[in-house]
């Protein structure tokens, strides 16, 4: 039986595991849990198809992970996992009527090929209170009924736990690739070597230290993103839908009360898990900008998280070159939790040879490495 080893067991790592134990090949997921991994600190929006990107590679990706979510969380839940996936819908808000607009004819158009992005439906100012009672009353909107939220930990759980009842093993520490005459022939983990037909290196940002010892420079950039969590027991949130403001923020609500507030966008600062004052004013002042009635909710916690961006924006994967039996997936920046499980989907079929859905080549690991 042939074995695969994947090395970082994220929202991709998880998913590649998951479906390649589904294929009943022998599955090592290996994760060193380190703080400040995308997906711990993820928020959950589903929902690619309002977004202004041009790159018609990457709409094509988000599109498609949106897409499979439903029947990935149809499978999951016959392993008895929750996943925190709810269909709830989502709020655009913008000051200008044009702009509104214009995004309203965006939908209509790109429903042509997404049916799943559902209703699109003008709001008043009072029926966005109405949806989303702590939002300001100055804001129009428009609803998009196939928008949903995730969370991220409970998503990226659930697939590692349904990989391991399909046979799969997991393994916390730190790996290290075994390589002989440009190929990769397996892992060290605590000095205990592990064989594998093949290595699929989903480690987000801390791949590129993996990858070094081949003498590949992976051009892999962290941006760090803060999160505040809000909470008010006295509100019955679970119902209520997605929140994108005109600026570059999100407001997201789970149940119990809680409501998500991100992120920052911090270039340049490396792999540095620190809150700070700055991170929590940035986030705060933005959403208290749209959502004052939420100044007087409890701060719970906010979480730090590393994005991973490659080259262009664009997320990578697929075989390395000029390395044999090595795989690698990562870049999906802030599209994590949006394209991850697919991205491991189309992985899984590639690395079993199997026909993909994507067009390889718009993916191709070679634009983000450099042969040292």
């Amino acid at each position: 039986m042939n074995r695969y080893i994947v090395i970082g067991a994220g929202i991709v790592g998880a998913s590649v595991a998951f479906h390649l134990a589904k294929e009943k090949v022998q599955v090592i997921l290996i994760d060193r849990e380190d703080r400040g991994q995308a997906t711990d600190a993820a928020a959950g929006i589903i929902c690619p198809w309002t977004s202004q990107r041009r790159n018609k590679k990457w709409y094509a990706l988000a599109k498609g992970g949106a897409a499979f979510y439903p029947h990935l969380i149809e499978q999951l839940q016959t392993y008895g996992h929750q996943t925190g996936y709810k269909r709830v819908g989502a709020i655009c808000l913008h000051h200008d009527h044009n702009k509104l607009q214009s995004m309203e004819e965006r939908l209509y158009n790109r429903r042509e090929e997404a049916p799943e992005i559902g209703e699109i439906i003008r709001l008043s100012s009072q029926n966005v209170k109405t949806r989303f009672p702590v939002l300001s009353d100055e804001y129009e909107a428009l609803y998009v009924s196939g928008a949903a939220r995730v969370d991220g930990r409970a998503l990226r759980r659930s697939l590692i736990h349904a990989a391991i009842q399909l046979g799969a093993t997991y393994i916390k520490g730190s790996a290290t690739l075994l390589h002989k005459n440009n190929r990769v022939i397996g892992v060290t983990v605590a000095n205990k070597c592990y064989e594998g037909d093949a290595v699929i290196v989903a480690a987000g940002v801390w791949a590129k230290s993996l990858l070094l010892p081949l003498s590949i420079d992976f051009l892999i950039t962290p941006q760090r993103a803060q999160i505040v969590h809000l909470q008010n027991l006295e509100q019955h949130t679970d119902h209520w839908p997605v929140v994108m403001p005109p600026n570059n923020q999100y407001i997201l609500a789970f149940p119990k009360g809680k409501i998500v507030v991100g992120a920052t966008h911090e270039d340049g600062v490396g792999i540095d898990c620190r809150v700070t004052a700055g991170g929590i004013y940035e986030v705060l002042h933005k959403a208290l900008t749209v959502a004052p009635h939420l100044a007087d909710w409890t701060h719970v916690e906010t979480r730090v998280g590393f994005r991973p961006h490659a080259p262009n924006f664009l997320p990578v994967f697929g075989a390395v070159p000029q390395i044999e039996g090595l795989y690698v997936a990562n870049g999906l920046g802030a599209s994590g939790l949006t394209a991850g499980p697919y991205v491991g989907f189309e992985l899984a079929k590639m690395i079993l040879g199997q026909s993909t859905s994507l067009q390889r080549s718009d993916y191709d690991v070679a634009q983000a490495i450099r042969f040292l």
